[in-house]
């Protein structure tokens, strides 16, 4: 098996992330996610972990009936049940609180 690191298109996807997310996260005052189905939405992960790593206040937004893991939770400054008759609200206060509006 290779390294990715001497996969071309790993490091395509690399300076990608290095040229187009990461100015787009720190450019964010908040960091709005949806929380995928399982833990292999490596998107997601990147996006989460650059965000912690920039500090930026983190909301997620979850599918109705969806399972946080604990240390996710422990992350988001705010979560946002997607199911709820209250979800614009919510988000909104969200943003709000967070200084994102």
């Amino acid at each position: 098996m290779s390294d990715w690191a001497d996969d071309p298109q790993a490091q395509q996807w690399v300076q990608h992330v290095l040229d187009e997310l990461l100015p787009m996260i720190e450019d964010s005052a908040i960091t709005v996610s949806i929380v995928p189905h399982g833990p292999a939405d490596v998107k997601f992960a990147v996006e989460l972990g650059l965000s912690i790593m920039l500090d930026k206040p983190i909301i997620l937004t979850i599918p109705p009936g969806a399972r946080i893991p604990d240390h996710l939770r422990r992350v988001a400054d705010d979560i946002v049940d997607l199911g709820s008759a209250e979800t614009g609200d919510r988000i909104k206060a969200a943003l709000e609180r967070l200084g994102g509006s």
